[in-house]
Parts: C-alpha cells; structure tokens; sequence
C-alpha cells in the first residue's frame, strides 16, 4: 500500500521545486535561458514560437502554488489507483 498523502507531498514539492528553478532562471538569466529553448524547440523540429516575458514574483509564486497543489493531487490519485488495483488482484 503506498501512502496517499505523502506520495501527494512527493509529487506536490518535486514539480514546486522544479518550477521554483524555472521561475529562478527567468529571473536572472532570461534571455540565456530563452535561447536554451529556442535551441531545444529546434532539434524537436519544432518552430520557437514561445518568447520568455518579464519576470513577475508574484507570478512566481503563483506557478509555485499551483504545480505543489496539482502534484499533491496527481500523487494522491496514482496512490489511490495503485491501492485500488492492489486490492483487486489480492482478491
């Protein structure tokens, strides 16, 4: 059985943590950081179409907020699924 609340936390403070970094990158080093991406969209033969804008903190905080609580749910409900299956093959 895997916890469902602490694969929720898991899940929640890895994708915080990583756009955390993102919103730290754009902040101190945006247009290194934007032709990275431009780079990138290139060798998956797509057009860079996206342009970094102006770093806002409280936009920051935002992406924070919302990636913690969307990664808490999305672990909380593979816990959940997990579990359910496991019950179903034991029976």
């Amino acid at each position: 059985m895997i916890d469902k609340n602490n694969l929720g936390l898991i899940v929640g403070i890895f994708l915080a943590v990583v756009h955390a970094i993102w919103a730290l990158i754009i902040a101190v080093i945006p247009s290194t950081f934007q032709e990275f991406l431009d780079w990138l969209l290139d060798i998956h033969f797509l057009e860079p179409v996206w342009k970094i804008t102006k770093f806002s903190f409280l936009n920051a905080i935002y992406l924070i907020i919302i990636t913690f609580i969307f990664g808490y749910i999305l672990g909380w409900l593979f816990a959940w699924i997990h579990n359910w299956l496991s019950k179903k093959a034991q029976a």
